[in-house]
């Protein structure tokens, strides 16, 4: 496993993190057995670092039977506050309520799951305060901020990091938000870096998500749209083969090249899974696997519009 550190004077935690959305329930059902295996096997590959969120279903309570019997102090747990409006006493409810879920009494990170939009982000933040110097929180952050709003927060409280959307196909974050996070020294944990499985290779033109899997509503896999995304997808894979790795490393391995990143959050639903993305700690992309992958990128976006 490789390290990294979550911001200025923060943990050094593993650059890949289990995210926990896929065991929810959010991309389909996965039983509890699987769930909690696939937790354990993360565990010992050393993927000691989980995200979770008060809006992914019952994930917090499948961790917390997982973690029975592991060392505590061994594992970062990172989750959020998902339902506003984000006032304090809300904040507080919230955090209680994810601490009995995950049988334990303090959390490594705890995160706004989005911008207020319903109330002051001053009262939002005092929230996130609180938690901090309670000790329920021993770092706080926040979720799906753009640059001025992560600016605005960190104006106000110590926020140790952000975590945001970034992938081979929404890259935006590497514009603004990553270069700001260097400077500032705020730890970027990228969710999403599989863009839902798109870049895994798995689904094909004409594949039927079941209706509890996000999938089945997202543009990105609708008709024509996701026949165009396959095909680049197909290309794309086409260069992990040639690395000899397979598509999901190489997604990984492309979060992993931008400074400024600290952790890649990957969502997992078997303990197979889990293996393969542990496969992607250690490869290195070059300037030409980065500028091929950035054409591809591309032509993808173009051909969305």
């Amino acid at each position: 496993m490789e390290y990294r550190q979550l911001g200025a004077n923060g943990p050094q935690i593993p650059v890949i993190m289990f995210g926990a959305w896929p065991i929810g329930g959010g991309m389909g059902h996965v039983d509890e057995a699987t769930a909690i295996a696939t937790i354990r096997r993360a565990l010992e590959l050393g993927i000691t670092a989980i995200d979770t969120a008060e809006y992914y279903r019952g994930s917090e309570a499948l961790i917390g039977r997982a973690l029975a019997g592991w060392p505590r102090e061994k594992v970062f747990i990172a989750t959020k506050v998902s339902y506003g409006p984000y006032t304090r006493t809300l904040i507080r409810q919230a955090l209680d309520n994810s601490l009995r879920a995950l049988r334990t009494d303090y959390v490594d990170l705890y995160q706004l799951h989005s911008y207020p939009q319903d109330i002051a982000l001053e009262e939002a933040i005092a929230g996130l305060a609180e938690a901090h110097e309670s000790g329920k929180a021993r770092y706080v952050g926040v979720s799906n901020f753009t640059r001025d709003q992560l600016a605005a927060a960190r104006a106000l409280y110590p926020i140790q990091s952000v975590q945001n959307r970034f992938n081979i196909f929404d890259s935006e974050a590497a514009r603004d938000v990553l270069p700001f996070c260097q400077i500032e020294g705020i730890g970027f944990l990228a969710h999403s870096p599989l863009a839902k499985g798109l870049l895994t290779g798995k689904y094909r033109p004409g594949h039927v998500f079941p209706p509890d899997d996000e999938r089945s509503r997202h543009p990105w896999f609708q008709g024509e749209t996701f026949a165009r995304y396959v095909a680049v997808v197909d290309e794309l894979a086409r260069l992990a083969r040639e690395k000899g790795i397979t598509l999901t490393q190489l997604a990984i391995a492309w979060v992993l090249a931008h400074p400024g990143v600290t952790s890649c959050i990957v969502g997992a639903k078997t303990p197979e899974q889990v293996e393969e993305h542990v496969g992607a700690i250690g490869v290195r992309l070059t300037s030409d696997d980065l500028n091929r992958i950035a054409a591809l990128a591309a032509r993808a976006t173009a051909l969305s519009r």
